[in-house]
């Protein structure tokens, strides 16, 4: 083929740099959203953060007195957004418009309408105990609390060599997952350790506290637990002690009748000894796990006022951003030239897009609660149908936009904190030819299942048709979904005596 130059002209889908900036900071949750300003703000010295996490902390003079932290309001060479931006030779009209259809998704607001700078934080009284450093108590692990026992309990050190030889084997459970063989065999040859000494140890061990501590399996665990309670009748001790050893299986499934029957006993012997083993606890080590608890801290909240149910942003994660008005001069004077200048507009641009997804988020979360009014009225079983097209149609937005504010944004309710993602759920046909929600289905399964008798508790099919009854045509692998969904046990596993 001959080669040849030619011209055309197309029609082509741009992102524009702030567009591609204003995306990824709306699918970003609240966490990942500070990670991410943390990095911005490292690597551009044209923006400051206003908001300083040691603002209530207390700093220690020279001369031994306490003295508050400077407000990060009153420090010298910063100024508002606004009045930085008017300071600054490049201005809002010079950010560049998108070039893309999504760039209708998240509305223009101006600076003037809101400033991250004047947003409203509730005082702290000096007496509040928020406003005190706290500290958090030490708190001892498995190990060192068997150790301490074992100091007081055992004199030999020998001895003491063997039961921590035993405790440094344990799990975080409190189990002893290693065998004694395997044990045996690490030992140094010449230290000339038999395996009864280490059979020895381990008894020592299992008498130590937490009951049921340094057994191998959980129906060890649960007899060792049992063996030390007090103030058990001999006759139950011992029908539990059978249970857990040589029918826990039976036990954990429910089969009752099989039960009776193995153990030629009645239903309130069983019942007896059912009180006794619920009272243990399979993982005795659990209670000294340091475990760090994971927080979900809300974007938007919900009130009740008199006009009716209000959505109010979150503040307390609302980073509070400006330009500093330092470089900003010193870029003023050399007439914008210089490399400061594109550091600048990206500040400027970061500002606008914090507004923006915070706009975003909230306007989402106003027209979700004007459609679930009844949710939170009447909790979730007046939840109603609901998709991301119906939010985005009225707001003007494209779906995928709904999608990423809905992700990972938390609302905090009278009835609980939920993720936006909670208020849409798929539609069920009724009787009458109207819609249910998925998401009142499973209110109403929790609902019956709460409410049923523990003897004769309610299979699948009988929920079925319990729904069926009120006008809500599901069908039994419907409901079995929607059980598993609320992690509930099948029929057999919630029966009792």
């Amino acid at each position: 083929m001959k080669q040849s130059l030619q011209l055309r002209v197309s029609q082509h889908l741009a992102l524009t740099p702030q567009l591609q900036q204003s995306i990824r900071l709306l699918q970003l949750s609240t966490l990942e959203l500070h990670q991410e300003l943390e990095q911005i703000l490292t690597d551009n010295p044209m923006l400051e953060r206003v908001d300083n996490p040691l603002d209530h902390s207390v700093r220690l003079l020279a001369d031994g007195a306490l003295s508050p932290a400077p407000s990060a309001d009153g420090a010298a060479g910063s100024s508002d957004i606004a009045n930085a931006s008017s300071n600054t030779p490049a201005s809002d009209a010079d950010i560049p418009a998108a070039d893309s259809s999504e760039a209708s998704d998240t509305p223009a607001t101006s600076e003037s309408d809101w400033s991250f700078d004047d947003v409203a934080r509730t005082a702290k009284a000096p007496d509040d105990e928020d406003a005190r450093p706290q500290l958090g108590a030490y708190q001892i692990t498995l190990r060192e609390h068997l150790l301490e026992q074992m100091r007081v309990s055992v004199r030999d050190l020998r001895d003491r060599a063997l039961v921590e030889c035993v405790i440094d084997a344990l799990n975080e459970d409190g189990y002893l997952e290693e065998s004694l063989e395997d044990i045996h065999q690490r030992l140094p040859a010449e230290c000339d350790i038999d395996l009864d000494e280490l059979t020895i140890a381990l008894k020592m061990v299992q008498s130590f506290d937490p009951s049921g501590v340094a057994a191998r399996t959980p129906s060890e665990c649960l007899a060792l637990q049992i063996r030390q309670m007090p103030h058990i009748a001999l006759v139950t001790r011992r029908r539990a002690i059978v249970i857990v050893e040589a029918h826990l299986l039976l036990f954990a499934q429910r089969d009752f009748n099989k039960l009776k029957k193995a153990l030629d006993c009645d239903d309130e012997d069983l019942r007896e000894a059912q009180t006794v083993i619920r009272q243990c606890n399979p993982h005795p080590g659990a209670s000294f796990a340091r475990d760090a608890s994971d927080y979900v801290v809300p974007d938007v909240i919900v009130k009740k006022t008199k006009s009716g149910w209000t959505v109010l942003l979150n503040h307390d994660v609302m980073p509070r951003l400006r330009v500093n008005a330092l470089y900003a001069n010193i870029l003023k004077q050399n007439k914008g030239e210089g490399s400061l200048a594109p550091q600048l507009q990206e500040a400027k641009w970061l500002i606008k897009n914090m507004r923006q997804r915070f706009d975003t988020i909230l306007r989402v979360s106003e027209a979700i609660v004007e459609r679930q009014r009844n949710f939170f009225s009447h909790g979730a079983v007046a939840m109603r149908p609901l998709v991301l097209r119906e939010i985005a149609d009225t707001l003007g937005l494209h779906e995928s936009t709904i999608s990423r504010v809905t992700t990972q944004k938390y609302m905090l309710t009278p009835h609980g904190m939920f993720e936006l993602k909670y208020f849409f759920g798929s539609h069920v046909a009724t009787e009458a030819g109207g819609e249910a929600s998925s998401t009142a289905i499973r209110a109403l399964i929790k609902q019956l299942i709460g409410a049923e008798d523990a003897k004769t508790p309610f299979s699948d099919s009988k929920i079925a048709d319990m729904l069926s009854e009120q006008g809500m045509v599901v069908a039994r692998r419907t409901v079995a979904k929607y059980r598993e969904a609320l992690k509930i046990p099948p029929v057999n596993l919630r029966k009792s005596l």
